[in-house]
């Protein structure tokens, strides 16, 4: 359940962010010839200022296309621009629109989390329930019990990071 908070967190830090960052396009996938591959494997990553990220690609020049695909492609508003094997990425003005844009996506990355969490809950259970035969009935209501708290928890800390997350995006 800690794992499924973790990768919230990182979510929320690396795709639903105001603020722009290098690390911001480590996530995006390239799909080329040799497979898919993380952009920061292809291609040297660099801010040149807080509204353009360089993507220099003189170590791939082949994957340039596929790059430039996969960052259109990313979701993230991001129209990039080539110059030979230098991908230029200007960052794009935060619009109310798109602090709502990122809004709904956080609300999506919640969602997919609390799915997360039903499978480690129902996962947990059925394992619970599989040792029936070795532990007494009591003991697995009180585990079950123990089981089900920790998932309301977790989901009540997930919808709080998701409010703290909106009030962050939407000043």
């Amino acid at each position: 359940m800690k794992s499924v908070m973790e990768v919230l967190k990182d979510n929320f830090n690396k795709t639903v962010n105001i603020r722009t960052s290098p690390g911001s396009l480590d996530h995006i996938t390239v799909v080329t010839a040799d497979g898919k591959l993380a952009l920061n494997q292809i291609g040297q990553i660099s801010m040149k200022s807080p509204q353009l990220i360089l993507v220099n690609m003189a170590s791939f020049p082949e994957c340039t296309a596929a790059a430039i695909k996969a960052i259109r492609e990313s979701g993230m508003n991001l129209n990039p621009e080539v110059e030979g094997t230098l991908i230029r990425v200007p960052i794009p003005k935060v619009t109310r629109e798109h602090r709502e844009m990122l809004v709904k996506l956080a609300k999506q990355n919640t969602n997919k989390a609390k799915d997360s969490l039903r499978k480690v809950r129902t996962n947990a259970m059925n394992k619970l329930k599989k040792s029936k035969d070795k532990v007494s009935e009591d003991t697995i209501r009180l585990i079950e019990k123990q089981i089900s708290q920790m998932a309301d928890d977790t989901v009540a800390e997930l919808d709080r990071h998701l409010a703290v997350k909106t009030k962050e995006l939407l000043g």
